[in-house]
């Protein structure tokens, strides 16, 4: 081969490679706007995308397991005032969410409305025991009256009725309810709760602007909620967690409404972590979503009674009276980011972080909710009086822990890789044509650059020995 042919292969060659990474380099917005076109076809809520066959399923198994608060000492509080000893039985765990959605009506493109039927089936093999077994907890009907009555009338009833600060109760009834003796109607702390219903939600299906997608535009058919008496407070933000829009970004909280807690609320990401070799971002529930409104001045407005919070100043506590129609309080487990206060008012609880806060696993590409823990605890009030005598010598207001409940869902290896087949792969598949092109081409151009250089060179060096 001449040298004119060894330089013209070479420059063949180098505008070959140019073209070949210039044509990875095309790849690469091009290939990003195929995936996101793809991905926002598919996260919209309207029958035959992938966002709609999971949002109208039941097949993600959704868990709650309860731990109950044992009293050990419940005749020394009641005769000397003491703190109660508590003892934490569980998990008992049951089964829900696994009735589909119900009622899916379209409202045409833009909204869709449906209703969650609710249910419980026990899981004996994921539980500690059986639903009969007998815990020493607080009277709910006693803590209820001492906050709702006057005292004077509250003490008749209670002694009427024989009833005392604290009652043993079986799981099973203390859960879903039993008939009280002195107020002669069921009572429970979910109840009633088998063969109800959440709703009626009603959904924007993205169609119009896939950022609002899953977003709730009404519930129960109102805008916003009416408990708090603010429109800040009351307002229905965000999904119901189950979802989010696709194409995260880490800076931006994601808001969700739960009608368990009566409000809105965020989560912040906190780390990108592997679930069964899909990247997700948990994001977590802040300390600062229940602080007090001296450090948080948004939670002013949730502090509905200050004489129950020393005038506001008590963190990690949301009474949901006005929304639950009685004296029930809402913490995190063995109230983590709660005031000392609550903690060291009875014996027996450790907050801890990794057990008892709230997260949630989204995939960022999709908006999916692949794995979450909602953990939330139950709680009520009982303190002195001097009209009611069972409660003479009790000395100071305690916010008596009855559960806490971890709501927990992850999807299965079965879906899994469903999940990285269908998406992840072929993302991947074609980055990984984007990438090779560009590496390939830059190689080649580089190779032929280098050797037409050397080339060139020799043919001067030739020339000047001549």
């Amino acid at each position: 081969m001449t040298c004119c042919d060894q330089k013209c292969a070479l420059i063949a060659g180098a505008v070959v490679g140019a073209l070949v990474a210039v044509l990875g380099g095309i790849l690469i917005p091009v290939g990003n706007m195929v995936i996101e076109n793809t991905v926002n076809k598919e996260t919209v809520l309207e029958n035959g995308t992938l966002a709609f066959d999971t949002w109208t399923s039941a097949d993600v198994v959704v868990y709650r397991q309860f731990w109950l608060f044992d009293v050990q000492n419940p005749d020394e509080v009641v005769s000397q005032g003491a703190k109660p000893v508590l003892v934490q039985k569980g998990p008992y765990t049951y089964k829900t969410r696994f009735i589909p959605k119900t009622n899916i009506t379209f409202n045409g493109n833009f909204t869709a409305s449906f209703v969650l039927p609710a249910g419980a089936i026990f899981e004996p093999s994921m539980s500690v025991g059986r639903e009969e077994d007998v815990v020493t907890s607080l009277n709910l009907a006693v803590a209820g009256v001492y906050s709702l009555l006057d005292h004077n009338l509250a003490n008749w009833f209670i002694q009427q009725s024989n009833s005392t600060l604290f009652q043993n109760r079986t799981v099973k009834d203390l859960l879903w309810g039993y008939k009280d003796p002195m107020l002669k109607s069921m009572i429970g702390v979910f109840y009633p709760y088998n063969g109800t219903s959440d709703g009626p939600y009603t959904v924007f299906t993205g169609k119009d602007d896939i950022k609002k997608v899953a977003t709730i535009e009404r519930w129960q058919g109102e805008a916003s909620l009416s408990y708090w008496k603010d429109p800040y407070c009351d307002m229905i933000n965000g999904t119901d967690g189950s979802s989010f829009h696709p194409f995260l970004n880490k800076k931006e909280p994601l808001f969700f409404f739960s009608p368990d807690i009566c409000r809105s609320i965020s989560a912040e990401y906190d780390s990108t972590v592997d679930l069964k070799g899909i990247d997700v971002y948990r994001y977590m529930l802040p300390a600062k979503a229940l602080a007090s409104p001296v450090d948080n001045p948004d939670n002013q407005c949730f502090c509905t009674d200050p004489s129950l919070t020393k005038n506001c100043t008590v963190a990690g506590l949301l009474d949901l009276t006005a929304c639950k129609g009685s004296p029930v309080f809402l913490s995190l487990p063995h109230f983590l980011f709660g005031s000392s206060d609550l903690v060291e008012a009875v014996v027996g609880l450790s907050p801890n972080f990794d057990e008892h806060s709230i997260f949630l696993d989204v995939e960022p590409i999709t908006g999916f909710t692949l794995r979450f823990a909602k953990r939330l605890q139950l709680n009520m009030l009982y303190g002195p009086s001097d009209s009611i005598v069972i409660l003479n010598n009790i000395k100071e207001n305690t916010i008596f822990p009855l559960l806490w409940v971890n709501e927990t869902a992850s999807l299965d290896d079965e879906t899994a890789e469903m999940f990285k087949k269908e998406l992840i792969s072929q993302i991947e598949l074609l980055e990984g044509i984007q990438i090779g092109l560009l590496v390939a081409g830059s190689i080649i151009f580089a190779g032929c650059m280098i050797g037409l250089i050397v080339v060139c060179t020799k043919k001067s060096k030739n020339g000047l020995i001549k």
